[in-house]
């Protein structure tokens, strides 16, 4: 059975200016996953998010919802944007109603539920990004760290089969980004996937189930966390450092059974003699 949701098979984007964001990229985003994506400025990351929520056609190649190929039909946009759902990184880019609880129920609503229907959506996605507080207020009140929460909730809202999050954590002090992940880690399930950007790739390491690398438009490097990040000439072409965590670790030990995070690591070291 295909578990695919959206996958590009030879995609190419040109902007109207002539620069080539993207490069012959063939990619299968699959259900059930935490995928960071990472990569340094103008790797194209932004490009490959508006490509896969429909905003942006590509130059050449296919896209695939769910197997069939989309040929971009207003029927097709408005099912490829109920699967696939996006957060910018600026969260003021989408909140715009009078007060939280309306901009949540925004995308509900048009997808023509019940009111029932649509209360019982607004209120798991409420409880799911601890929003409850801020329901009854003006959204350009509201901190950063706020907003990218009722941006999120605005999303979830809408139950989409993959959550897109342009650096989810830019601009949010080490406490709201540790919230914001474990929000993030609490969404993903068997039926959802979670792919996010972000600059950080001790995040990207511990956090993801895959890691993407992109450099000047192409992907060169996919795969588990610890294969990807072994890879130190990929790594250095891209202009990325290894985690903190597996270069501590190679430094003292010399080993490959690499921790994924700050306690893993303590264990491990804890063990040798």
């Amino acid at each position: 059975m295909n578990k695919s949701i959206v996958s590009f098979k030879n995609v190419t984007y040109q902007y109207p200016d002539g620069t080539t964001a993207l490069k012959n990229i063939s990619l299968s985003i699959q259900k059930g996953k935490k995928i960071a994506l990472i990569g340094n400025n103008g790797a194209g990351k932004s490009t490959l998010f508006l490509l896969l929520n429909g905003i942006l056609k590509p130059s050449e190649g296919e896209f695939f919802l769910q197997g069939k190929k989309i040929t971009y039909t207003r029927k097709e946009i408005k099912a490829l944007r109920q699967k696939v759902g996006i957060v910018f990184q600026n969260p003021d880019s989408q909140l715009f109603s009078t007060s939280v609880y309306e901009d949540i129920q925004f995308g509900p609503k048009n997808l023509k539920l019940t009111k029932e229907e649509i209360q019982e959506t607004v209120e798991k996605s409420i409880s799911l990004t601890e929003t409850d507080t801020l329901k009854d207020k003006p959204p350009h009140f509201l901190s950063l760290g706020q907003k990218k929460r009722v941006a999120i909730a605005g999303i979830i809202a809408m139950g989409p089969e993959l959550m897109i999050l342009d650096e989810p954590t830019a601009g949010l002090d080490p406490y709201y980004s540790k919230k914001m992940m474990m929000i993030l880690h609490e969404l993903q399930d068997e039926d959802r996937t979670i792919l996010l950007s972000t600059h950080s790739v001790d995040l990207a390491y511990e956090w993801a189930d895959e890691i993407i690398v992109l450099h000047n438009g192409r992907i060169v490097a996919h795969g588990s966390p610890v294969d990807v990040f072994k890879q130190k000439d990929i790594l250095q072409t891209s202009h990325l450092t290894q985690p903190w965590v597996m270069e501590v670790y190679e430094h003292l030990t010399s080993r490959s059974d690499y921790p994924r995070s700050k306690e893993e690591l303590f264990v491990k070291l804890s063990s040798i003699k």
